[in-house]
Order: C-alpha cells, then sequence, then structure tokens
C-alpha cells in the first residue's frame, strides 16, 4: 500500500468534465475510472472531498458517494473515515484488478475462457522461444520439480504453475502476465487446475517437456505448438470437471 499524499486534489477536479443531467452512478464510476488508470493520478493521492467531485461533475453528492462505495469495494480506492479517499494502486495494478472483477461479476463462459487461455499461452510460448533461446534455466528446473512430484499431484501442480509463471517471464509482455493472471484466477472459480491421477502427470509433464525443449531450441513453431497441444488437454481436463 502506498503512503498517503494529500495532494493532487485541485488537478483530479480539472482532469473531470461534468456529466449530463440525470447520470446513473455505473457512469460516475466510469469516469473516475478512466481517470485513475490514466496513469495521470500517482497511488496514495487523497481525492477531492465528495462535494468537490459532485460539483466538477455535475452530479449529486449521492451518486459520487454510492460510485465511491462501489470502487472502494474492488479495491481501486481506500475510504479512511475522517481522513479521506484515496488511489490504492498504480494504473498497471488497477487494470488487471477491474478485468478480473468485470469479468467475475458478469456472466461467465468457461469455453471461452478455456480458449482465451489457450491463444494466449500458445503466444506467450512463441514469444518466449523467441526472446529466451538457450537461457531456459528456469523452465527446466520447473520440469524437474514436477518430474520429482508425479506422486504428490499437488506439489505437482505448484511446479505447473511455476513452469507458466517462468514462460510469461521469458516472454518479456507484462501485459500478457497480466491478462494470463486474470484468465487463470477465473479458470480457477470452475475448477482446480491440478492434475487428477498419475497419468494426467505424466501426461502434462511429456508436455511441458516438449515446451520447454521447443523454447531452448529459440524454435516458435514448435513451442507454439507444443503449448497449443498442451492447452486441449488441459482445456478438456477443465471442461470435463465442469460438467461434474
Amino acid at each position: 500500500m502506498p503512503a498517503y499524499r494529500d495532494t493532487g486534489a485541485p488537478d483530479l477536479t480539472a482532469a473531470l468534465a461534468s456529466l449530463p443531467a440525470r447520470t446513473p452512478v455505473s457512469e460516475v464510476a466510469r469516469r473516475l475510472m478512466d481517470l485513475f488508470t490514466s496513469g495521470e493520478v500517482a497511488p496514495g493521492t487523497r481525492l477531492p472531498p465528495e462535494r468537490q467531485l459532485a460539483a466538477t461533475l455535475g452530479v449529486g453528492r449521492s451518486a459520487v458517494r454510492e460510485a465511491l462505495a462501489a470502487l472502494e469495494i474492488l479495491g481501486i480506492v481506500d475510504v479512511r473515515p475522517g481522513s479521506g479517499t484515496y488511489l490504492r494502486g498504480t494504473a498497471s495494478e488497477l487494470l488487471p484488478q477491474t478485468l478480473r472483477w468485470g469479468l467475475l461479476i458478469g456472466e461467465r463462459n468457461t469455453r471461452e475462457l478455456l480458449e482465451l487461455r489457450s491463444g494466449l499461452e500458445t503466444y506467450v510460448a512463441r514469444l518466449a522461444a523467441g526472446a529466451a533461446a538457450g537461457e531456459t534455466g528456469g523452465l527446466d528446473r520447473f520440469v524437474a520439480r514436477m518430474r520429482d512430484a508425479l506422486d504428490d499431484l499437488p506439489a505437482f501442480a505448484r511446479a505447473d504453475l511455476a513452469f507458466h509463471h517462468e514462460l510469461a517471464r521469458l516472454a518479456g509482455n507484462a501485459m500478457l502476465v497480466d491478462l494470463l493472471h486474470v484468465v487463470r484466477s477465473l479458470l480457477q472459480v470452475y475448477a482446480d487446475r491440478a492434475v487428477h491421477d498419475a497419468e494426467q502427470a505424466h501426461q502434462a509433464l511429456a508436455e511441458h517437456e516438449a515446451i520447454a525443449r521447443a523454447v531452448d531450441a529459440g524454435d516458435a513453431d514448435a513451442a507454439a505448438s507444443a503449448m497449443a497441444g498442451h492447452m486441449a488437454t488441459a482445456a478438456q481436463r477443465i471442461a470435463d470437471d465442469h460438467a461434474l
């Protein structure tokens, strides 16, 4: 949590514009979120008082109060009685968090989430092969952990997840890392990622070994193909669990 700072209020109100009459609370929240995720407001900044925000936006104080209450639930702002309301994080921290909440609140479609994850993971494997050929010690380490944990499925699942995190790091794209984190979190709402028996564990191990070899060789096509195959079996496992 950043240190709270009593700065920025005049600049914040200057960046906002009045809204049409009878504006719903959701639009007030959206306008505030646009400002908070613009990167122009430092984390820890104290927001202007409700009265000032309401006057700037041309809405009632109740609309501002409700919008801020919603943003507090989402973890975007921190309301401290007697002190004020403060922005909690940077734009890069807030964006994946709001995306995660938006998807959780909306109707979730497992099939579409699985397709999205497959596409992202496959692209990550391709990027990693192009950026980290010959520098895959981390991947090999997590593959070894998976091999050692074939009889300990929870430990196997942790090594599996660590492998994917390391692959995303090697790809060098922070936005992809954020998006994958959101999608993985949502899929865990439905089913545990862990394999459920020794046969599945051996299959997953072989798939990860193929991905690591391709990335180490710098073969982007082979890495993407190996990841696509792994995603197909992982997606089927989650889909089967969801259908139970």
